[in-house]
């Protein structure tokens, strides 16, 4: 593949040739879409948040006659159904539909990429089914832990950006602020729609305006579109105040090590100055994981968008290709 075709930056744009839904329980029907080559390469890219869902940028990683490239919409959000649904929605649940899907589509194996809670997801998928991942591409890596949750919602990222966590407070009296996840998912699973559109409001607006070295970013896609912010701050709370339905704190990183050292391959891209999903992650995946490639972006942040996230992401991607094409 002629890596100078991207300059190094995404692919052209290119659609979903083939879009279907997948009934994966009694309650939920996942939205799901392929495009570029259905003779390619196979990969699975899964989206952030919890309850993010997937955005066409996803595709852009790879190269469209080189890649089979699925996408789907995690439980609850995006176009699958019902919307903002709590109910039934486990990081299991997820690992299960992944496999479905894998399955429903007749793919033997697949390259897994994800980045931020879609990183988390990877992780969990490759640990329970390692046998049908060829690689994964990893980025801005977020293990659920609880220092990593404190860290960016009740103490930490606060003190880099007092301004943006004021109003991020803003929707919580101040007799519940010592415990933000809680007062924010009182809020956020109450009747009352106008106080839930609000913490919602908020809580989405704080990961925007932290996102990106390149400056606050108030409004990223979908962040000013109600139904859209209330299935992204309601999943993401549920998902996080149940510690993202591990057995215990660290049981990612544990499990990391034990299946997938010497036994999958992978690349981890992590930019130096993440608020949301602090280096120390990545770092500590790495020596768990020692056949992972790790690379320390040193003017990026969060955002999958910052141009050195871009580049790393695009030679995993290239180097994938070859290896598995």
């Amino acid at each position: 593949m002629n890596s100078m075709q991207t300059k190094r930056g995404l692919y052209p744009r290119h659609g979903a040739s083939r879009t279907g839904y997948l009934r994966v329980s009694d309650l939920h029907e996942l939205y799901y879409e392929e495009s570029g080559n259905p003779n390619g390469v196979p990969v699975v890219a899964l989206h952030g948040g919890p309850g993010g869902g997937s955005s066409p940028e996803m595709r852009r990683f790879f190269e469209a006659n080189t890649y089979r490239v699925i996408l789907f919409d995690q439980r609850g959000c995006g176009r699958s159904r019902p919307h903002s649904e709590l109910r039934e929605n486990t990081t299991w649940d997820l690992v299960a539909d992944i496999e479905a899907l894998r399955a429903h589509l007749g793919i033997d194996k697949w390259v897994v990429f994800g980045g931020s809670w879609g990183s988390t997801l990877s992780l969990s998928y490759a640990v329970t089914h390692p046998e049908r991942v060829h690689a994964l591409m990893l980025r801005g890596i977020f293990l659920i832990t609880e220092a990593e949750i404190s860290w960016f919602y009740q103490e930490g990222a606060s003190r880099l950006f007092p301004d943006a966590f004021e109003r991020y407070l803003a929707p919580i009296p101040e007799a519940e602020r010592g415990d933000l996840l809680t007062a924010f998912h009182k809020r956020l699973t109450g009747d009352d729609r106008q106080e839930r559109l609000a913490a919602a409001r908020a809580w989405a607006r704080w990961e925007g305006e932290t996102l990106s070295l390149r400056g606050a970013l108030r409004t990223p896609p979908r962040f000013d579109e109600d139904e859209f912010l209330d299935a992204f701050a309601r999943i993401e709370c549920h998902y996080f105040i149940n510690k993202g339905f591990f057995e215990k704190d660290g049981w990612l990183l544990d499990e990391a090590a034990r299946v997938l050292k010497g036994r999958i391959p992978g690349v981890i891209v992590h930019g130096r100055y993440d608020v949301i999903t602090p280096l120390s992650s990545a770092w500590a995946l790495k020596k768990a994981w020692p056949d992972a490639e790790l690379h320390i972006i040193p003017d990026a942040g969060h955002s999958s968008l910052e141009p050195g996230i871009v580049d790393q992401l695009i030679r995993a991607s290239e180097k994938y290709a070859d290896m598995f094409g």
